[in-house]
């Protein structure tokens, strides 16, 4: 598989859309371009292999799900992953001949994503960086009264943040990263020392994401049991992760309504001795 300059650039297109502020902010950029699982698809389209490019982000989503950036302190850039660590697993997929819906293959994309993910902060405080420049021309314009050009500031200026940090490294390193992976390819056999330990630490990777995950949402050991009911259905059913989420979302429904009925309860309860006070 080679990535042509189109399909780079499409690609770097993509990583700076990924979290302007264009595209609605964080909620429809960073935190949903900008996710592996639907840059995979992303990357899985524009390289013409979608299903390729669905299984590494989906090998990637899990090691990065519950990421978060309280205060802009970011420990792995996503954008980078999704767009520049896909891209290039699916060239090292591609060049070992190795299945994505393996052990190796799914160990092998999620190296390649926190390699990239980790190199990928230095872009992302780059452009936090020259985004300070905006900003300070944004607060002139609102000393001076100039409120039309915040336009400018929060729409068009930054695009050259992300050019420069992130549009033209994403096509750089997704062009060239190619010629990058074959050189890693014959310097490191899959029989190599070095190579199985690429795969041990990626085997291992996912757990530190399932790890932070459970760290926010667990309060009590009863917490476990609705976690563990999604393995315990793809062991027993053999169902995948699609359908354990189509289960979950209908016992989830089930568990809002009773929360929803309980509270109308409370509130009944709560006007029915309000009632009462001001009748004696």
């Amino acid at each position: 598989m080679e990535i042509s300059w189109l399909q780079a650039i499409l690609i770097g297109l993509f990583a700076c859309l990924s979290s302007m502020p264009g595209m609605g902010g964080t909620s429809i950029g960073n935190y949903t371009l900008g996710r592996p699982l639907i840059g995979g698809l992303v990357c899985g389209v524009i390289l013409g292999d979608i299903a390729t490019g669905v299984l590494v982000g989906c090998a990637m989503q899990v090691v990065y799900i519950a990421l978060v950036t309280p205060g802009g302190t970011v420990s792995a850039d996503v954008r980078a992953v999704s767009y520049i660590g896909i891209p290039l697993a699916m060239v090292a997929l591609n060049s070992y001949g190795l299945s994505p819906e393996s052990v190796e293959g799914a160990a092998l994309a999620t190296s390649f994503g926190t390699m990239v993910g980790t190199l990928g902060t230095v872009l992302f405080y780059g452009t936090a960086t020259i985004n300070l420049v905006w900003q300070h021309a944004g607060w002139q314009a609102v000393e001076k009264r100039q409120y039309k050009k915040l336009y400018v500031v929060d729409m068009v200026l930054p695009w050259i943040s992300h050019i420069l940090c992130s549009f033209i490294p994403t096509i750089i390193m997704c062009k060239l990263g190619a010629d990058v992976v074959e050189l890693i390819k014959t310097t490191l056999p899959m029989d190599g020392i070095a190579m199985k330990t690429l795969f041990t630490v990626g085997s291992l990777l996912p757990c530190v994401g399932i790890a932070i995950l459970l760290k926010q949402i667990v309060k009590a050991a009863a917490d476990f049991v609705p976690f563990l009911f999604g393995f315990v259905l793809a062991a027993s059913l053999g169902i995948n992760l699609v359908s354990a989420t189509v289960v979950a979302s209908m016992f989830a429904i089930i568990n809002y309504k009773i929360k929803m009925l309980s509270a109308q309860r409370v509130a009944g309860a709560a006007a029915t001795i309000d009632d009462d006070e001001e009748d004696i």
